[in-house]
């Protein structure tokens, strides 16, 4: 079930704020909206402090018409410098109800319709994890796949820090969040498109730029590798890799919209924060 508002302005997207470096917290300050109807889409890694997290997505909310969030695997730390010490669900939970509060839209609400320039299309963000199903060449299970990662030295911290309970692991989480959200997909109308926001990128293609290949294990899962397809995507908007740029796969638009760490944005030349316009579609884009 969708519900619908909208009108004139832009869908606007950026994601991996990572307020916790105050250069980045500075361009969330910074951001402002080009019109009062303007959406902004927050794909995941705002920060591992909740009242971080708050302080961003209020300031947000405030100057956009509408926010709206999907989680990243920094919100889902329970991090030592961190207050709030939920872990797995019941943080994600407490997550949504903070955003209820300050009136962003979560993977937990009624998906709205983009009725701006572009429009319709339903404006899915979506929670769905990772189930280690991108595995280092030649590995063919998820232990393999970590002693190869370990014998590198490339391992994600979510393996200390991002806990699923109570499922018995990430992966089964994963699964989880998955089938809920493909039915809810499966349910909207047959002929309206969509614009996807997830942390993680649906197919795998994205993360062949890896510079350390082994760390796709914990950029997504296999399971949503036919979505783009299956469910009329205009955009796929992602974040986590750290890579902004535009790809195409099967003729869906794939947006990767992170900002980053200082360290990596410095090297940039186009200036950080910038937000990336979904719809309606840049000059250029197909």
């Amino acid at each position: 079930m969708t519900s619908t508002a909208g009108g004139a302005g832009q869908l606007l997207a950026i994601s991996d704020l990572h307020i916790g470096y105050a250069e980045n917290r500075a361009l969330v300050e910074a951001m402002r909206p080009e019109s009062d109807e303007d959406w902004l889409l927050v794909a995941g890694d705002v920060s591992e402090n909740v009242a971080d997290i708050r302080w961003a997505l209020k300031t947000l909310a405030s100057r956009f018409r509408k926010v709206i969030w999907a989680p990243g695997n920094h919100e889902l730390w329970t991090h030592p410098k961190d207050p709030v010490t939920l872990r797995g669900v019941a943080r994600y939970e407490h997550l949504v109800a903070m955003c209820r509060e300050l009136g962003v839209t979560t993977p937990e609400d009624p998906y709205p319709v983009w009725e701006g320039q572009g429009g319709p299309v339903a404006v899915a963000p979506l929670f769905l994890l990772y189930d280690y199903s991108f595995l280092p060449a030649g590995c063919t299970t998820k232990e393999q796949g970590l002693k190869y990662a370990h014998g590198t030295g490339i391992v994600c911290n979510d393996e200390f820090l991002l806990h699923p309970d109570p499922y018995p692991s990430r992966e089964a989480w994963c699964r989880a969040r998955v089938a809920e959200t493909e039915g809810r997909l499966a349910a909207l109308p047959a002929d309206l498109p969509t614009v996807l926001v997830n942390h993680y990128p649906l197919d795998r293609h994205p993360c062949d730029v890896l510079w350390h290949p082994e760390f796709a294990m914990w950029c997504g899962t296999e399971l949503t590798a036919d979505w783009h397809r299956r469910f009329r995507v205009e955009t796929m908007v992602y974040g986590h890799l750290h890579i902004p740029r535009t790809t195409w796969h099967e003729g869906v638009r794939f947006e990767e919209v992170s900002v980053g760490y200082p360290r990596e944005w410095r090297k940039r030349p186009q200036p950080p924060g910038r937000l990336r316009r979904v719809l309606p579609k840049e000059a250029g884009v197909r």
